[in-house]
């Protein structure tokens, strides 16, 4: 029994039809009018077969059509398959290419891809390429001990004394407000001259080290000039290094005072900004400094703790939680008479980005009021610090208390919970101006093996919340060549510009001693580093045997990858790592848990497993079957990894002996063949040395055929693999276009092009006209419809991409196609490959009418049915599209065809944007799963601030009161508004970015952020189906079913009458998030290990240095000379500081 047509409303008779020619192009609705087709009519592919109809019931005298039967529409899909197959089979050409192949099967040999030993050979070089590496490293590290050993302090030493090239010299002498030529001090920088070197992306000078001194360090203090005096012999030591080994890079020593020294010697890359690089902050020296830590930080919010204190210590916290890296754990609490976590941590967690951010954000809602209650904050910390059920760092136990003062030294809390061992340190912070005694936080910090520091203003946070590394860093330089272990870093940006790199650090030790038989010196010198870049190790790593879709990858002990294809960062700080964990670089399972804590543990392994990878542009979701394998890189804290598609065991080798064909087939890559073969695109690699580069395919293909006019592919300078498949590929795609493609009429059966790309490297476009509208990658490795075709069976279907808020396609000319594509399999001896795909184009609005006229009730190619009088038929996509909607949906759920001709420009648009409300009921039904993940690595334009233009953020303003008050001006609390403002240039959270300086900066621009991604993929239904969508008075019916051997959806339905259908809509764009809940996630922490060596105790290490007031006291008439400034309204100049440590003058 049919169906009715319409629950809500009377049936309504479809159209007066009207034949059409095929493909029939008569008016569109609305406006305008689409051009008559010219030419004759051009065939269906298929004969259409009569289809039988079920007699419906109808009133005497009228006409009715009702909604197709269940079997109407399977005749429909089938006829829908048969088309797409047909003119796959003819124009494809896949059955035709596998004959080439096997044609011309003694130009190329079958080679085998074991992963097993590709992954051991691959580790193995990765290891040698470090080891190198670390041999200089060794040399430098004994080199400087032994210099500063046997140099002598100079306590009268003078700027002049010390030549050298500082790398911020040009920079500063170009300002004419700088530091030193507002002194007019003698400058005693060397000026050189510098030449472009591609490996370091920068100009160099290979005879001179460079000095670079953080901008609050006053360079002509004593500590400094010593330091730049024993550390220019490293200069001979770098230049040996690189005779020795020429591939070196950046060679750093980062100096516990803050000087760096790094070989060779370039500009600095001064920002538009105050300069904030100081080499103790950077990660691969907080990771040489000391050995990981677990710590918390608790902080004094009484009620003594006056407004500027307050922000002070919200500004220190996050300082601190800066000098943790990812090996450290980390928890931070408040207290006054009692204790709390100022975020929703209640344990310790991991010191990463993510929870870093969390903890800055929490710290700036602490609010002072109650009592001071250091009982409450100590047995807290010391609370979390024992807690053992819980991943942690299991090595340097610390807490840093931050207190304004008070008398309670809570002895009994020390015996209850840290004595006689004292195996957690205790470091103490006064911050703030004020009066109170001091002893107790001394006493507190000297009776816990930890330190006692001043903040009393803005200007002294950086330094004293850095310093605590220097008592971490005792026992490691107690325990001598034990502690000498190089440690491989996270991956992070080099602040000198190449890019993403690792870093190999040693620490150097101080070995002087105060005198004959005293005890050794505790002090850590500094770290030496030497950065590897990545794409060093990349080219360790086999480029194209692998195919489209194998790859090889790298993480370390936290999981985190340094190598991966999707490691892409679209924006990095060089004061942060890059840190994408493997299961956020690719779609999470618990097969890739099981890899990933195998890879951690070190170990080697083998596994196939089903799992869901994104397609190149992340527009879809397949299920795909692969092969990884991994093995340990040994000597370091990497393990490496191999995946591979079953269909990339094998792949060919090009064996083009024969110098006559090597001619003729590079003949075909002329541009001049190219009117008679189709339009070549070669795949951008680096063929030979000598081959520049492009961006324009055009212009690439130029510059390689003039290379090839000088040399030949057997060229010792030159990858002959990839030539010889080049140019075997060029000759097996042109005798595709030869057999199949030259004598065909592409517009009979209206295509716009066909093509071939092959894994040699080449995409050919017939005929060559079509190669004006081609956008695909001209790298087949980074096209997606190339990788989909190989993952997937059958025919792939890519409509072109649509965004929702770009205009919509302009159907002109033409030149609108959708992409057919399909993989070529081999089978050769038993051995199966896939090293081609192949499709074809086809043209939207012709394929819009014949999908109409194939999903129809036509008996007869040119006649539409007609329903008569006293009859009743049913609906279908070509008489009734007032009624009736059908379309084809793609795998990822984007429109590909419509018998909706006003919806043909939405052609690649999600179909929730489309139809909500159908889209809706199919994800409902299961034909559509969702999957959703999060892109850590996006790019995201600044919000606006909320108050731009007022008054600096963060700010203690004086009221009248204050200023009234002599007692407030010859206090050190004028001087700590001073430095407040002078410092607040550097601390963007104190004040706002000026509009004009961050609109031209490319910091304002963009930054880093996190997408939240959805794609839809098919589901569990692959049988017809029919629903209903239930809308009261308004519901609709319809029909779907996939089509065999295709990724796509066929639906039809009632096209909706009534708003109150309207339901929410499905959204697969991607929008910007704050990720995942991170108090859900520290919950379930992902698995990791620390370092293998931890070096927090020693039994001879004398603790009696345990802390010091501030370094930069004011004088009374520096104080009345800023107060004139500040009344005046003129920009005070910083005076000289010397932010170093006492201790360190030997």
């Amino acid at each position: 029994m049919a169906v009715p047509a319409r629950t809500c409303g009377a049936s309504r008779p479809g159209p007066a039809p009207t034949a059409l020619p095929w493909p029939g192009r008569g008016p569109r609705p609305g406006p305008g009018a689409r051009r008559p087709p010219s030419g004759p009519p051009r065939p269906l592919l298929l004969l259409l077969p009569p289809l039988l109809l079920l007699p419906l019931l109808a009133a005497p005298g009228a006409s009715a059509y009702s909604f197709p039967q269940q079997h109407t529409m399977q005749h429909w899909a089938r006829r829908l398959e048969q088309e797409i197959d047909g003119v796959m089979r003819i124009f494809g050409g896949v059955q035709q290419l596998r004959e080439i192949y096997k044609d011309n099967r003694n130009l190329f040999e079958v080679q085998e891809n074991e992963p097993q030993k590709l992954v051991e050979k691959v580790a193995g070089d990765i290891e040698s390429l470090l080891d190198r590496k670390v041999q200089a490293l060794k040399r430098l590290a004994d080199a400087a001990e032994s210099f500063q050993k046997a140099h002598r302090w100079q306590d009268n030493i003078k700027e002049e004394d010390i030549l050298y090239y500082d790398a911020k010299a040009d920079a500063e002498l170009d300002d004419p407000e700088s530091e030193d030529v507002e002194r007019g001090s003698k400058v005693s920088t060397l000026r050189l001259d510098f030449v472009e070197d591609s490996n370091f992306k920068n100009k160099v000078n290979y005879s001179y080290t460079a000095v670079q001194i953080p901008t609050d360090i006053y360079k002509g203090s004593t500590v400094i000039l010593n330091e730049l005096n024993w550390t220019e012999a490293l200069e001979n030591v770098f230049i040996e290094n690189r005779r020795q080994d020429p591939t070196l890079l950046w060679q750093v020593f980062g100096s516990a005072t803050g000087v760096t020294r790094y070989y060779p010697a370039t500009p600095w890359r001064a920002p538009k900004k105050i300069d904030l690089y100081d080499v103790r902050r950077r990660p691969w020296y907080i990771q040489g400094a000391s050995s990981p830590k677990d710590m918390v930080i608790i902080v004094d919010v009484s009620g003594s703790v006056s407004g500027l204190t307050l922000k002070l210590m919200k500004t220190s916290v996050c300082e601190m939680l800066d000098t943790l890296s990812d090996d450290d754990y980390v928890n931070v609490a408040s207290f006054n008479e009692k204790a709390q976590p100022v975020s929703c941590f209640t344990h310790l967690v991991q010191a990463n980005v993510r929870n870093k951010k969390v903890f800055k954000e929490a710290v700036q809602g602490m609010v002072a009021k109650g009592t001071t209650g250091y009982k409450a904050g100590f047995e807290y910390a010391f609370d979390q610090l024992q807690n053992s059920n819980i991943t942690r760092a299991n090595c340097n136990k610390m807490i840093m208390m931050f207190t304004d003062g008070g008398e309670d030294r809570v002895q009994d809390v020390f015996e209850k919970y840290n004595w006689p061992n004292r195996t957690v340190r205790v470091f103490t912070f006064s911050v703030g101006q004020h009066n109170y005694d001091v002893t107790p936080l001394q006493w507190m910090a000297c009776a816990n093996k930890g330190y006692y520091f001043e903040i009393p203003s803005i200007g002294a946070i950086r330094i004293n919340t850095q310093e605590y590394l220097d008592v971490l860093g005792r026992p490691m330089v107690l325990a001598g060549k034990e502690a000498k272990q190089v440690q491989w870093t996270n991956v992070y940006e080099d602040a000198l510009g190449l890019g993403l790199v690792v870093t190999g650090t040693l620490p150097v030790f101080n070995l002087t001693q105060d005198g004959p038989g005293e005890k050794k010196n505790q002090l850590i010198l500094g770290v030496m580093g030497i950065d590897v870049a990545l794409n060093d190790i990349k080219r360790l790593t086999p480029n194209y045997t692998l195919g489209a879709n194998g790859y090889v990858f790298a993480i370390d002990l936290n999981g985190y990858v340094l190598l991966h294809p999707n490691l892409k960062p679209q924006t990095t700080n060089f004061r942060e790592p890059v840190t994408l964990d493997f299961l956020d670089a690719e779609l999470e399972d618990e097969n890739k848990e099981e890899i990933r804590r195998s890879m951690i543990d070190g170990n080697k392994g083998h596994k196939q497993i089903r799992t869901l990878v994104k397609s190149l542009d992340e527009r879809y979701v397949d299920e795909v079957v692969r092969n990884y394998t991994w093995v340990p890189i040994r000597s370091t804290n990497y393990s490496l990894g191999l995946v591979l598609p079953p269909y990339s065991t094998f792949y060919l080798q090009a064996n083009l002996s024969d110098q006559i064909l090597q001619v003729k087939y590079f003949e075909f890559l002329l541009p001049s063949s190219f009117e008679s073969e189709g339009h070549v695109f070669i795949a951008p690699r680096e063929y030979c040395k000598d081959l520049n580069a492009s961006d324009n395919n055009t212009e690439f293909l130029k510059n390689f055929i003039e290379l090839m006019e000088k040399v030949t592919p057997d060229s010792k300078q030159c990858n002959n693999f990839l030539l010889h498949n080049l140019i075997l590929d060029t000759g097996i795609t042109q005798q595709l276009v030869e057999r199949t493609w030259r004598d065909q009429d592409l517009n009979t059966y209206s295509l716009l092009a066909v093509f071939a790309a092959t894994d040699g490297g080449i995409t050919r476009v017939f005929p060559n006209k079509a190669a004006e509208d081609w956008t695909e990658n001209p790298e087949p490795f980074n096209a997606s419809f190339y990788r989909r075709s190989l993952d997937n069976h059958g025919y792939v279907f890519k409509p072109p991409h649509q965004d929702a808020l770009l205009r919509p396609l302009e159907l002109e000319n033409d030149t609108v196609g959708i992409l057919v594509s399909t993989a070529v399999e081999l089978s050769l001896g038993g051995r199966t490959l896939r090293p081609a795909v192949v499709g074809v184009k086809l043209d939207l609005e012709a394929w819009a009418e014949k999908f109409k006229v194939l999903a129809s009730n036509r008996t007869h190619q040119d006649q539409p049915q007609k329903c008569g009088p006293n009859s009743h038929c049913e609906m279908d996509c070509e008489v009734n599209n007032e009624d009736l909607l059908c379309v084809l949906i793609d795998d990822g759920g984007f429109l590909v065809l419509s018998n909706q001709n006003h919806q043909w420009d939405q052609v690649g648009r999600f179909f929730s944007e489309v139809d909500a409300n159908l889209m809706l009921a199919l994800y409902n039904n299961s034909f559509y799963t969702r999957k959703e993940s999060y892109d850590y690595q996006a790019a995201c334009a600044p919000q606006p601030p909320g108050n731009l233009g007022a008054a600096p953020r963060g700010v203690f303003v004086p009221t009248i009161a204050d200023f009234l008050n002599l007692a407030w001006w010859t206090s050190a609390a004028a001087w700590s508004l001073f430095q407040q403002l002078l410092y607040g240039l550097i601390y963007h959270s104190w004040f706002q970015a000026d509009p004009a300086e961050a609109e031209g900066s490319p910091e304002a621009r963009e930054s880093s952020c996190v997408m939240k991604q959805t794609q839809y993929y098919f589901g569990s239904v692959n049988a017809s189906y029919n629903a209903i969508i239930d809308c009261g008075n308004c519901s609709r019916l319809f029909h779907a079913q996939r089509l065999t051997n295709t990724n796509l959806l066929f639906v039809v339905a009632e096209k909706p009458l009534c708003s109150q259908c309207e339901a929410g809509r499905l959204l697969q764009k991607e929008t910007h998030s704050d990720g995942p809940e991170q108090c859900e996630l520290v919950q379930r922490p992902r698995y990791r290990r620390g370092p293998h060596i931890c070096f927090d105790y020693n039994a001879t290490e004398d603790t009696s240095d345990c802390g010091r007031g501030a370094s930069f006291p004011p004088s009374l008439g520096v104080l009345v000379s800023l107060q004139l400034l500040l009344l005046l309204g003129l920009p005070p100049r910083p005076q000289p500081q010397v932010h170093a440590h006492a201790s360190r003058r030997v």
